[in-house]
Protein backbone atom coordinates (compact mmCIF):
# COMPACT_ATOMS: atom_id res chain seq x y z
CA UNK A 1 0.00 0.00 0.00
CA UNK A 2 1.25 4.09 -0.12
CA UNK A 3 2.50 3.81 3.55
CA UNK A 4 2.04 6.05 6.23
CA UNK A 5 0.58 9.68 5.27
CA UNK A 6 -0.33 8.96 1.94
CA UNK A 7 3.54 8.02 0.72
CA UNK A 8 3.18 6.70 -2.76
CA UNK A 9 5.78 5.62 -5.23
CA UNK A 10 5.40 7.74 -8.66
CA UNK A 11 7.18 7.48 -11.60
CA UNK A 12 6.99 10.86 -14.11
CA UNK A 13 6.78 9.23 -17.72
CA UNK A 14 6.62 11.60 -20.89
CA UNK A 15 3.87 10.53 -23.58
CA UNK A 16 3.98 12.03 -26.67
CA UNK A 17 0.34 11.26 -28.28
CA UNK A 18 -1.44 12.22 -31.50
CA UNK A 19 -2.51 16.22 -31.70
CA UNK A 20 -5.99 15.13 -32.56
CA UNK A 21 -6.03 13.05 -29.09
CA UNK A 22 -4.91 15.89 -26.86
CA UNK A 23 -7.37 18.32 -28.86
CA UNK A 24 -10.75 16.01 -28.14
CA UNK A 25 -9.26 15.68 -24.25
CA UNK A 26 -8.53 19.44 -23.92
CA UNK A 27 -12.43 19.93 -25.58
CA UNK A 28 -13.91 17.35 -23.16
CA UNK A 29 -12.11 19.60 -20.46
CA UNK A 30 -10.37 16.63 -19.00
CA UNK A 31 -7.23 15.80 -16.97
CA UNK A 32 -5.10 14.03 -19.20
CA UNK A 33 -3.23 12.55 -16.34
CA UNK A 34 -6.30 11.29 -15.13
CA UNK A 35 -7.57 10.20 -17.82
CA UNK A 36 -4.69 8.08 -18.59
CA UNK A 37 -4.24 7.09 -15.19
CA UNK A 38 -7.89 5.60 -15.54
CA UNK A 39 -7.39 3.85 -19.38
CA UNK A 40 -4.46 2.52 -17.77
CA UNK A 41 -6.15 1.12 -14.78
CA UNK A 42 -8.84 -0.05 -16.85
CA UNK A 43 -6.42 -1.81 -19.89
CA UNK A 44 -4.15 -3.59 -17.67
CA UNK A 45 -6.76 -5.27 -15.63
CA UNK A 46 -5.08 -5.39 -12.64
CA UNK A 47 -5.98 -7.69 -9.78
CA UNK A 48 -7.91 -6.09 -7.01
CA UNK A 49 -5.25 -5.89 -4.37
CA UNK A 50 -3.36 -3.94 -7.28
CA UNK A 51 -5.68 -1.61 -8.17
CA UNK A 52 -6.90 -0.56 -4.63
CA UNK A 53 -3.38 0.15 -4.30
CA UNK A 54 -2.84 2.17 -7.46
CA UNK A 55 -6.83 4.22 -6.40
CA UNK A 56 -5.18 4.86 -3.38
CA UNK A 57 -1.90 6.31 -4.90
CA UNK A 58 -3.89 8.37 -7.15
CA UNK A 59 -6.19 9.45 -4.33
CA UNK A 60 -3.40 10.80 -2.04
CA UNK A 61 -1.63 12.24 -5.03
CA UNK A 62 -4.80 14.60 -5.73
CA UNK A 63 -5.46 15.15 -2.25
CA UNK A 64 -1.77 16.55 -1.55
CA UNK A 65 -1.89 18.49 -4.57
CA UNK A 66 -5.28 19.89 -4.01
CA UNK A 67 -4.38 21.12 -0.51
CA UNK A 68 -1.25 22.74 -2.34
CA UNK A 69 -3.10 23.98 -5.25
CA UNK A 70 -6.03 26.02 -2.65
CA UNK A 71 -4.67 29.28 -1.94
CA UNK A 72 -3.80 29.64 -5.64
CA UNK A 73 -6.10 28.41 -7.63
CA UNK A 74 -9.19 27.30 -6.23
CA UNK A 75 -10.85 25.70 -8.77
CA UNK A 76 -8.56 23.67 -9.70
CA UNK A 77 -7.78 22.77 -6.29
CA UNK A 78 -12.09 21.76 -5.98
CA UNK A 79 -10.93 19.52 -8.48
CA UNK A 80 -7.77 17.86 -7.33
CA UNK A 81 -9.77 16.87 -4.02
CA UNK A 82 -13.28 15.82 -5.81
CA UNK A 83 -10.76 12.97 -7.57
CA UNK A 84 -9.13 12.14 -4.57
CA UNK A 85 -12.23 11.80 -2.89
CA UNK A 86 -13.66 9.79 -6.24
CA UNK A 87 -10.19 7.39 -5.96
CA UNK A 88 -10.91 6.31 -2.47
CA UNK A 89 -14.20 5.66 -3.57
CA UNK A 90 -13.67 3.46 -5.87
CA UNK A 91 -10.69 1.48 -3.88
CA UNK A 92 -13.40 0.48 -1.73
CA UNK A 93 -15.97 -0.78 -3.80
CA UNK A 94 -12.82 -2.89 -4.96
CA UNK A 95 -11.60 -3.55 -1.60
CA UNK A 96 -15.38 -4.06 -0.48
CA UNK A 97 -16.04 -6.25 -3.32
CA UNK A 98 -19.21 -4.74 -4.14
CA UNK A 99 -19.68 -6.82 -7.40
CA UNK A 100 -22.84 -5.25 -8.69
CA UNK A 101 -21.44 -2.13 -8.80
CA UNK A 102 -17.96 -3.19 -10.50
CA UNK A 103 -19.95 -5.75 -12.56
CA UNK A 104 -21.73 -2.30 -14.21
CA UNK A 105 -18.43 -0.62 -14.43
CA UNK A 106 -17.07 -3.22 -16.07
CA UNK A 107 -20.00 -3.87 -18.38
CA UNK A 108 -20.12 -0.28 -19.13
CA UNK A 109 -16.16 0.40 -19.49
CA UNK A 110 -16.44 3.00 -17.20
CA UNK A 111 -17.34 4.58 -13.26
CA UNK A 112 -20.53 6.93 -13.83
CA UNK A 113 -21.69 9.94 -11.53
CA UNK A 114 -25.05 7.62 -10.34
CA UNK A 115 -22.39 4.22 -9.79
CA UNK A 116 -20.39 6.73 -7.71
CA UNK A 117 -23.24 7.40 -6.06
CA UNK A 118 -24.39 3.73 -5.51
CA UNK A 119 -21.14 2.65 -4.15
CA UNK A 120 -21.21 6.01 -1.46
CA UNK A 121 -24.53 4.67 -1.04
CA UNK A 122 -23.15 1.36 0.00
CA UNK A 123 -20.59 2.19 1.77
CA UNK A 124 -21.65 4.47 4.12
CA UNK A 125 -24.33 1.41 5.24
CA UNK A 126 -21.09 -1.08 5.50
CA UNK A 127 -18.67 1.61 7.40
CA UNK A 128 -20.85 4.72 8.62
CA UNK A 129 -22.89 7.25 7.37
CA UNK A 130 -19.77 9.93 7.29
CA UNK A 131 -19.06 8.55 3.76
CA UNK A 132 -22.10 9.86 2.37
CA UNK A 133 -21.11 13.40 4.36
CA UNK A 134 -17.79 13.36 3.01
CA UNK A 135 -19.12 12.41 -0.73
CA UNK A 136 -20.99 15.47 -0.31
CA UNK A 137 -18.60 17.79 0.59
CA UNK A 138 -16.51 16.09 -2.26
CA UNK A 139 -19.73 16.64 -4.71
CA UNK A 140 -19.79 20.80 -3.58
CA UNK A 141 -16.08 21.11 -4.35
CA UNK A 142 -17.00 18.83 -8.17
CA UNK A 143 -20.03 21.04 -9.16
CA UNK A 144 -19.68 24.46 -7.04
CA UNK A 145 -15.79 24.63 -6.71
CA UNK A 146 -15.02 23.31 -10.00
CA UNK A 147 -17.35 23.33 -13.02
CA UNK A 148 -19.44 26.81 -11.38
CA UNK A 149 -16.24 28.06 -9.78
CA UNK A 150 -18.21 29.62 -7.30
CA UNK A 151 -16.19 28.84 -4.15
CA UNK A 152 -12.98 30.46 -3.07
CA UNK A 153 -9.81 29.38 -0.95
CA UNK A 154 -11.99 29.72 2.30
CA UNK A 155 -15.06 27.73 1.03
CA UNK A 156 -12.60 24.57 -0.32
CA UNK A 157 -10.46 24.76 2.95
CA UNK A 158 -13.04 24.12 5.23
CA UNK A 159 -13.71 20.79 3.03
CA UNK A 160 -10.63 19.13 2.74
CA UNK A 161 -10.66 17.78 6.15
CA UNK A 162 -13.75 15.33 5.01
CA UNK A 163 -11.96 14.33 1.57
CA UNK A 164 -8.48 13.65 3.64
CA UNK A 165 -10.40 11.54 6.32
CA UNK A 166 -12.30 9.74 3.31
CA UNK A 167 -8.73 9.24 1.84
CA UNK A 168 -6.81 7.77 5.33
CA UNK A 169 -10.05 5.69 5.79
CA UNK A 170 -9.34 4.05 2.47
CA UNK A 171 -5.49 3.74 3.22
CA UNK A 172 -6.06 2.51 6.37
CA UNK A 173 -8.96 -0.26 5.18
CA UNK A 174 -7.02 -1.41 2.38
CA UNK A 175 -3.49 -1.80 3.50
CA UNK A 176 -1.94 -5.01 2.97
CA UNK A 177 -5.35 -6.21 1.19
CA UNK A 178 -5.42 -9.33 -0.90
CA UNK A 179 -7.84 -7.59 -2.80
Amino acid sequence: MSGSGGVQKFRIVTLTLPEVLVRRLEGLDADLEAAAAELLLWALRLDPSEEVEARVGLAWKYLEEGKRLVDSDPVQASEKLYKAAEEAVKALAVYHRLEDILGKVRERGRWTVSLLSKAVTRLAKLVGSWVLDAWDHAWALHVWGFHEAKLDAEDVKVRIPYVEKLVRYAEETCKGSGG
